[in-house]
C-alpha cells in the first residue's frame, strides 16, 4: 500500500501564526485580543467541550473583529505575501516527499495565505485543505463597527485566561477566568451571533479539531489508501483529533516543534530548526514501516542512517 504524507502548515512548513500575526497588526493590541480568544477556545474545545465547536475555531471567532478594523481579502492577501516566513528545508523537504509519496497539506490557516504559500514552494494548490473565507461578502453597519471596537477594548481589560495543563472541567479553572469565559459567551454567542455580522460565526468553518480528521479520511478515500499507511505530521490542539485517529489505525504520528496537546498525543516528537528530518521519516516509513522509524527515533544518530537512508537526505 503506497503511504500517503499528510502535514499541517504553520510549524511543519512556515514558521508563520498567520492569523495571530494578521489581527496583532490590524487592530491595535490585537495580540492580547487573539490570545485571549484562542485560550477561550482552548477551554470550549478541550474542558467544555461546546457541541459544535472544535478546536481552530478561533479563526471565525475572530473574523467580526477583523472586519471591524477594516480587512478585507486583498488586504489579508497582500499581508500574508509581506510576512510569509517558511521553516528552513521546508520547501525541499516536500519536494522530496512529493517525489516518493502522494502529499498533503491539512490547515487551520486562512484560504489567503495557502494561497501564498503553495505559491512560494511550488505546491498544488488542489492538495491542500484549509479555511475557506470571503471576508468581503459579510456586511457590517456603522453602529455594528463602533460596539466592535468598544468590545475588543472590553476583551482587552480582561484578565488573561490561564488554564492548567491539568484541568479537566471548569471547577479547575480559577474563578476569575471562570467569570471570564462567562462573559465571552455572552459576547460571542448572544451579542455578536445577534448581528448581521453574526453570520461569519454561522458560516465560517475553520479545518481545525474533526474537520482535520475528516479531510484526512478524504484523502483516504480519493486514494484507495488506509490509514495505516498515513504519515501525519502535527503542531497543536487542531490537530489532536487527528492524530488520534491515524494512531489508532497504526499509521505514524510525529508532533513537530508541538505543544503539550501536540506532544500528549503524537508517537514521535520532534524538536528541529529545520524540517529536512521529516523528509528522513518519510523516506524510512516507505522503506521500512512504522515500527522501524518508531525504533529509529527512539535511539536517534544520524550516522546510524548512513547505511539504508537516501544518501541526498544526509548531505
Amino acid at each position: 500500500m503506497m503511504p500517503i504524507f499528510i502535514t499541517d502548515c504553520e510549524g511543519p512548513v512556515s514558521k508563520n501564526d498567520n492569523a495571530f500575526e494578521f489581527t496583532s497588526w490590524l487592530i491595535p493590541n490585537g495580540d492580547k485580543l487573539f490570545t485571549i480568544i484562542s485560550r477561550y477556545d482552548d477551554i470550549l474545545s478541550d474542558i467544555i467541550r461546546r457541541p459544535g465547536y472544535k478546536a481552530g475555531d478561533t479563526l471565525k471567532l475572530i473574523v467580526p473583529f477583523l472586519k471591524a478594523y477594516g480587512a478585507t481579502n486583498e488586504i489579508m492577501k497582500r499581508f500574508s505575501k509581506e510576512t510569509l516566513l517558511l521553516m528552513p528545508g521546508s520547501a525541499e523537504t516536500l519536494r522530496y516527499i512529493m517525489s516518493i509519496m502522494p502529499s498533503f497539506i491539512v490547515s487551520t490557516s486562512y484560504e489567503p495565505y495557502i494561497e501564498v504559500l503553495c505559491k512560494a514552494i511550488d505546491f498544488p494548490r488542489e492538495n491542500v485543505y484549509c479555511t475557506r473565507i470571503d471576508i468581503d461578502k459579510y456586511e457590517i453597519s456603522e453602529e455594528e463597527m463602533a460596539r466592535l471596537r468598544e468590545l475588543k477594548e472590553e476583551i482587552n481589560e480582561m484578565p488573561m485566561i490561564e488554564v492548567p495543563a491539568s484541568a479537566k472541567s471548569l471547577e479547575d479553572l480559577s474563578r476569575e477566568t471562570r467569570e471570564v469565559v462567562r462573559r465571552l459567551d455572552k459576547i460571542f454567542w448572544e451579542e455578536i451571533m445577534s448581528m448581521k455580522i453574526g453570520r461569519a460565526l454561522r458560516e465560517v468553518d475553520p479545518v481545525g479539531g474533526y474537520e482535520k480528521a475528516r479531510a484526512v479520511m478524504e484523502i483516504i478515500s480519493s486514494h484507495y489508501g488506509r490509514l495505516s499507511s498515513v504519515i501525519y505530521v502535527g503542531d497543536s490542539i487542531t490537530d489532536v483529533e487527528t492524530f488520534k485517529l491515524v494512531r489508532k489505525n497504526n499509521g505514524l504520528t510525529i508532533s513537530f516543534n508541538g505543544n503539550q496537546y501536540a506532544i500528549r498525543e503524537a508517537e514521535i516528537a520532534v524538536l528541529s530548526h529545520d524540517a529536512i528530518v521529516l523528509a528522513v521519516l518519510a523516506e524510512q516509513f516507505k522503506r521500512y514501516g512504522k515500527e522501524h522509524v518508531l525504533s529509529l527515533a527512539e535511539d536517534w544518530d544520524i550516522s546510524s542512517l548512513e547505511g539504508y537512508c537516501d544518501p541526498l537526505l544526509l548531505e
